[in-house]
């Protein structure tokens, strides 16, 4: 139909375009004709004098005069300059003719052409229109996908949900069976020692007693832990066993490294409310600071080139790097602090002594990280890509791990180092046999790596703003993240920290607030703002819980406490 229709107004137009072009022929053929109207009469009235002239002289043969000979010759030579007109005036129309035919085959031409033209666009009208029915169809299936869509990810919301809600039953479960152990266990001590003391006493009745020579008494025996033999049983013992061993699962921890690291006595961190102290502790800004392992010792180090100890009745400062300091740890053995510097050296103090101890030096570039490791020994990571091991005792470096990419933070756990690197990964590596055993991926940059007391889970700050908790039980190595709005790492030195009890994760932001999460829910606890200018650059929790401390790069340290 609508092609018929586009044919029907083709034909119209073009019967419009004829008669167009009639109508302008016949008004120029007017024009032309009103030009030569007056040379027509004149013409016309010349003739009809020329043969009256001519009949007047053949009927009455008049005698013929100098004047009427040259009035007849003027007329002749008239009527010979109008034949000559007439002829080129015919010519011309003759060359007009041919103009116009050649005009009217470029029409024909044009014509043709316009009507291929025509065609075309009926083609593409359809072309279209097909085209329109399959977005149409497209779109309805992008629809139904996206109702699909939305389903599973309401679905997968709902699975995670019940996947959190049962690892958290779980590990209630699991400490309910735990105390229920423990409890029968204590129980069935109780129990044994009145059975013994039952037993014992009509014994002690009915026999007589032995005295024994004065010179040869019995020393007294010490009392046990444990008394009662059916508490001791294979049972009782593989059944506590598994409950641990499922708890740890494989962990990268040992039981030497649980000796030199052992599980802090903090039962419950506080979350912190307001502020208690806020000072300028530096000339410059602060990029480290660590509680010691009593909570009464606080180190903080900065660009200023000095690490500062701060107490509540007295402070410090130790002095002997020639640049920054990037990172500092106590020793949990004695009373020395280390110290990461930016003039590719580690430095290591007593408390007591304001002179670096142990300078360790070998880096190629500036020191990321320093951390104490077993047997008198500290593990180094650089921006160089490699990371050294120190033996204390002799001061030098007994080995040297290459690195694919920039080290800017590690953690020590028995015989396993942690690093985090600015590829994207965490790398695991064992001392013994010199070598990575383990590559996990990380949300982007690491800025930060962070082992909770228990040598457990494994914390790292990212450069997406995002911090992962890994845990290390097992070779699955779960993952959560951890994100919230208004967080955002500042900087690729960024530190975050793992409360003492495990249970919170604590970050600074470059907007100077304070974030805090919950380990359990995976909420954001708390936020606390308005005491820093610029961004935070590290976070460090006491190993009481009571105080959480926060930096910046502009010379500002703040104490915070919930009372």
């Amino acid at each position: 139909m609508a092609a018929g229709a586009l044919r029907g107004g083709g034909r119209a137009a073009e019967t419009r375009w004829r008669r167009h072009i009639v109508g302008q022929l016949k008004l120029r053929d007017l024009r032309q004709h009103d030009k030569f109207q007056d040379l027509i009469r004149f013409y016309t009235r010349l003739l009809e004098k020329t043969s009256l002239t001519n009949a007047r002289v053949c009927l009455f043969c008049a005698p013929r005069c100098p004047s009427s000979d040259s009035s007849l010759s003027t007329l002749l030579h008239q009527n010979n300059q109008l034949k000559k007109t007439t002829g080129e005036l015919a010519y011309q129309v003759v060359q007009l003719q041919q103009q116009i035919q050649i005009k009217d085959s470029v029409l024909e031409e044009q014509h043709a052409r316009r009507q291929q033209e025509e065609c075309r666009l009926q083609g593409v009208f359809d072309s279209r229109l097909v085209l329109q029915g399959r977005v149409e169809m497209v779109r309805a299936e992008m629809g139904a996908l996206k109702s699909d869509y939305d389903v599973l990810l309401e679905r997968q919301r709902g699975a995670e949900t019940k996947l959190r809600q049962e690892e958290l039953r779980g590990r209630d479960l699991l400490q309910d069976v735990i105390h229920l152990k423990q409890r029968e266990a204590a129980n069935m001590n109780t129990r044994n020692e009145r059975r013994c003391s039952c037993c014992s006493a009509p014994t002690s009745r009915s026999s007589s007693p032995k005295l024994q020579p004065e010179s040869d008494p019995q020393p007294p025996r010490p009392p046990r832990l444990f008394r009662s033999a059916s508490a001791m049983s294979p049972r009782i013992l593989t059944s506590i066993r598994e409950l641990f061993e499922r708890r740890r699962g494989l962990s990268v921890s040992s039981l030497q490294e649980d000796r030199l690291f052992p599980v802090g006595v903090c039962l419950s961190a506080r979350l912190p409310a307001r502020a208690l102290h806020v000072l300028e502790a530096h000339e410059q800004g602060i990029n480290a600071v660590r509680f010691n392992s009593s909570s009464q010792l606080l180190a903080t180090g900065g660009t200023d080139r000095a690490v500062k100890l701060w107490d509540v009745g007295a402070g410090g400062k130790l002095e002997g790097s020639t640049e920054g300091i990037t990172c500092i740890e106590f020793d949990p053995t004695g009373p020395r602090v280390l110290a990461a510097s930016y003039d590719k050296s580690a430095l290591l103090w007593r408390l007591d002594d304001p002179i670096p101890k142990v300078t360790l030096t070998g880096h190629s570039r500036r020191v990321t990280a320093a951390r104490f490791s077993l047997n008198l020994q500290v593990v180094t990571g650089s921006a160089d890509r490699t990371v050294r091991l120190w033996d204390l005792q002799r001061a030098c470096c007994v080995q040297v791990v290459e690195v694919a990419s920039y080290c800017s933070d590690l953690i020590c756990s028995g015989y396993c180092i942690i690093s985090g690197h600015y590829d994207g990964k965490i790398r695991v590596w064992d001392t013994r046999a010199v070598r990575c055993i383990q590559e996990l991926p990380a949300r982007g940059k690491v800025t930060s790596l962070d082992i909770s007391p228990d040598h457990r889970q494994l914390l790292s700050c990212c450069r997406d703003d995002c911090l992962q908790l890994v845990d290390l039980r097992g070779w699955s190595y779960e993952r959560v993240c951890f994100r919230a709005d208004g967080f955002k790492c500042g900087s690729d030195s960024t530190k975050a920290v793992i409360s003492p009890d495990g249970c919170f994760l604590a970050a600074g932001s470059a907007d100077g607030a304070v974030y805090i999460w919950n380990v359990s829910t995976g909420n954001l606890e708390t936020r606390l703002p308005d005491k820093h200018s610029s961004s935070i650059s590290a976070v460090s929790w006491s190993p009481s819980g009571e105080y959480v401390v926060s930096v910046d790069l502009s010379r500002r340290a703040v104490l915070w406490s919930d009372l």
